[in-house]
């Protein structure tokens, strides 16, 4: 056997033991929400036709009633918190901080300033951005949200040190 026709073989197993495993966590999903032991709007359906093996699914956790070791995959996905992609500029009167939230609706987003950080929760985003400086003036922020990305901008001033906590109106 040549390196070449190895290397397709061990391919082949991997796919083979993936899609097994695959399979089974799926139908341990429309078991448990068949039962109700998930609570979501769920359509899942087999497909077993010749050369064609396989689930359609489509619907929607209710993370609320899941025990995690009775799903594998699930809980993994049903409790995915992304960090979204951030940059942070100091300039010499203002910190700017870009924030990419692909797919969020403005509406969605919930910004809070603590301390001399940027606490952000948007659907399934969610991250604590330090800041460069403690001297900012949180009166005066400004946020815009266009295209899936935020900015934020917040003023320099003073040194005065705070850990109050501020919400922000995006616009």
């Amino acid at each position: 056997m040549s390196d070449f026709d190895d290397i397709i073989d061990n391919t082949e197993k991997f796919y083979r033991k993936l899609a097994e495993r695959m399979f089974k966590e799926i139908e341990e999903i429309d078991k448990a929400v068949k039962t109700g032991r998930i609570q979501g709007d769920w359509e899942i359906k087999p497909i077993d036709e010749p050369g064609v093996k396989g689930y359609i699914a489509r619907g929607k956790f209710y993370s609320h009633n899941i025990p995690n070791e009775s799903l594998p995959l699930a809980p993994k996905l049903i409790e995915e918190i992304r960090e979204p992609l951030t940059d942070v500029f100091e300039e010499e009167d203002k910190i700017k901080v870009y924030v990419e939230l692909p797919g969020v609706e403005k509406d969605d987003i919930q910004l809070n300033l603590i301390g001399n950080s940027v606490e952000l929760k948007a659907k399934n985003f969610y991250k604590i951005i330090a800041l460069p400086t403690q001297c900012l003036n949180f009166d005066h922020v400004i946020s815009k949200y266009k295209n899936g990305v935020l900015e934020i901008t917040i003023p320099k001033k003073e040194p005065q040190g705070t850990n109050e906590r501020y919400s922000i109106k995006i616009e």
